[in-house]
């Protein structure tokens, strides 16, 4: 593609390289091939200016850079204010092709259930669909493990031409607040937007709770565009700001939940494996039975349908498509069921609000204990640990502080901090100990939630990754203490 093409109103192109042809780009310096445009990108652990000279050895033939930037001379040199949003719009022109529907989900919790439950009900209204986010991508043709909550402009651009290229009309993706402000959204043509709920999370990253909550209003004030849907989940203690903020960008608002308009949340029933909700829309009142345990599963599951809903799926289909959904991988995933048919979730729960949720929303069919394993990461938010350690023993029976990526610092000190709030609870460093010690203890009438990984597949000691999965050995724990 033509540079001139790329960079048409959206930033000057350097005199005389108008019709340089550009094979592709990046913002990584080793992926560079000749032919390449580069972006020199700062982050906030490296500088892209200093990868420019590696870039160019590879064949560069163009690099996008910040204002004031300094670069050899014999090189194409493209300064913007902001580089990012116009890598994100370059890549979006570069790859061209969309799914015709895309809506994204921003919030701390649920924005994985959400991207899954709404890809699901496209499916059962006869769309080719697909979700992107935290667990990998999905659709009809692929099923791929993803690390990234939302994947980098230049790959994002890529998946979503190559989504559209197999023949995918509708995609739900999140939008996680680093996602949102490093611009990674920007060149995704947007259909609607969601809005889950506001916790503590990334306050490594993140100066305030409110500068977070900006963060994700980015979804709502800056990329969908005036008129779009905005469905915000009304019963969380953010939900009056976000409605705000994305009436005030000229959205249509749609809430749902107990408090919701478009959805309304009037009755809701608990039981082990499931829920009966009836749910007022459109002056009807449907029962729904959810075959998900947790109400923030039912919170996700209305907030996906108002996404279908909001983006053409009548309302009846959507409703009707949340008597089959299948969680989320490692979002209170039954695991398996221990001696005395007692359940065993694992949950990803590694925030104070999810796992708050989450151990709140097992007591309703727990007669006996409930019993959680957890731990806290290590180079991460430190001021969580015993916000979370006071959560877990205030609603949990018996609490086992175990390891969760501790990284670069020491175990000891994070389980240290973890305890200062969590009076009873036992420490087992090991975590496949703490997994085997929480199902032989339980017994029936029990509920076991191992929270804190999920789906992950690695545990990260230091600067080594090693296979560990709390699903996996759950289910040892259960064969070896035997039924």
């Amino acid at each position: 593609m033509k540079l001139s093409d790329l960079c048409q109103n959206l930033i000057s192109v350097p005199a005389g390289a108008e019709n340089l042809t550009i094979g592709g780009l990046t913002a990584d310096s080793r992926k560079v091939v000749p032919g390449f445009l580069f972006a020199a990108l700062a982050g906030t652990r490296a500088d892209g200016s200093a990868y420019i000279e590696e870039a160019v050895s590879r064949g560069a033939i163009a690099v996008l850079t910040a204002e004031g930037a300094d670069v050899s001379p014999g090189i194409v040199h493209i300064r913007a204010k902001d580089p990012r949003h116009v890598l994100a719009i370059m890549a979006a022109r570069f790859h061209e092709r969309q799914p015709q529907t895309i809506v994204a989900v921003t919030g701390t919790s649920g924005k994985t259930s959400v991207a899954a439950f709404t890809r699901q009900i496209w499916q059962t209204a006869g769309n080719a669909a697909a979700s992107i986010g935290t667990t990998g991508v999905r659709s009809p043709t692929r099923d791929d493990y993803g690390t990234l909550t939302t994947p980098d402009p230049v790959d994002l651009a890529l998946l979503l031409r190559e989504l559209a290229d197999e023949g995918v009309t509708h995609a739900a993706m999140e939008a996680s607040s680093h996602g949102l402000t490093q611009r990674r959204l920007d060149g995704v043509r947007l259909a609607a937007g969601g809005f889950t709920n506001l916790g503590r999370d990334h306050m490594d990253y993140h100066p305030t709770v409110e500068h977070y909550f900006e963060s994700k209003m980015r979804l709502f004030d800056t990329l969908l565009p005036k008129t779009a849907p905005a469905v915000v989940f009304a019963d969380d203690q953010w939900s009056a700001a976000a409605i705000d903020a994305a009436s005030r960008a000229g959205l249509n608002v749609h809430t749902v939940g107990r408090n919701g308009n478009l959805l309304k949340l009037k009755r809701l029933e608990h039981e082990r494996h499931r829920q009966i909700g009836e749910i007022e829309a459109e002056g009807r009142l449907f029962r729904i039975v959810l075959p998900l345990a947790g109400e923030f599963q039912m919170a996700n599951a209305l907030v996906a349908a108002g996404l279908a809903i909001a983006s053409g799926t009548p309302v009846q289909t959507a409703l009707a498509a949340l008597e089959h959904l299948q969680g989320a991988p490692g979002r209170l995933d039954l695991a398996g069921t221990a001696r005395g048919g007692v359940p065993v979730f694992v949950d990803y729960a590694h925030k104070p609000e999810a796992l708050e949720n989450v151990l709140a929303s097992v007591r309703p069919f727990t007669t006996g204990k409930v019993i959680v394993v957890f731990g806290c990461g290590g180079d991460r938010d430190k001021l969580k640990r015993p916000i979370m350690g006071e959560i877990a023993t205030r609603l949990a029976d018996v609490v086992i502080v175990t390891d969760d990526n501790p990284r670069s610092e020491v175990a000891e000190v994070i389980r240290a901090e973890i305890l200062a709030a969590a009076p009873g609870a036992l420490e087992i460093g090991d975590r496949r100990t703490a997994i085997r010690q929480a199902v032989a203890a339980a017994e029936a009438g029990d509920t076991v939630i191992v929270a804190g990984k999920g789906h992950e597949i690695g545990q990260t000691i230091g600067t080594q990754t090693q296979h560990f999965s709390d699903i996996e050995e759950v289910r040892a724990a259960i064969s070896e203490i035997g039924q």
